[in-house]
């Protein structure tokens, strides 16, 4: 399998991103100060590009969004993601289970906030997302 699948007309992303083909983006949870010291963070810094010093956005072949600094705050963060998602049909964004990991957030809690990205047809997201979306 490769970065991306449909499963029941779902849009889903890899658990496990090694590579990314032409086009594609590794979202990964952040901290607004884009100090990319572990988890997805580490993982983008290190092998796509994710710039240090940038906690959100795009840079490299990753889009960074800051996970650590609320729920308000990852609320307006996701949508900014979906606006970037929306303006680049160009490109296909493979979103991790941001917030899940280091930021201590559930599927339930993040899946949510990406109901209006999951509409796009550029953007995958973690099947524990989708399950929750879908439920």
């Amino acid at each position: 399998m490769g970065n991306t699948q449909i499963v029941g007309g779902h849009r889903i992303a890899s658990d496990r991103i090694a590579n990314l083909a032409d086009g594609e983006v590794f979202v990964f949870g952040s901290n607004i100060q884009g100090f990319h010291g572990g988890g997805a963070a580490w993982y983008a810094h290190k092998n796509f590009g994710a710039e240090w010093g940038v906690g959100e956005g795009l840079t490299g072949r990753t889009y960074a969004l800051p996970t650590m600094e609320g729920e308000a705050s990852l609320q307006r963060a996701v949508q900014n993601f979906t606006d970037c998602a929306r303006q680049h049909k160009e490109l296909t964004f493979l979103v991790t289970a941001v917030g899940c990991g280091i930021a201590g957030y559930t599927p339930d809690e993040v899946a949510p906030l990406f109901k209006e990205a999951a509409a796009l047809e550029n953007v995958y997201l973690p099947q524990v997302f989708v399950d929750v979306i879908q439920s």
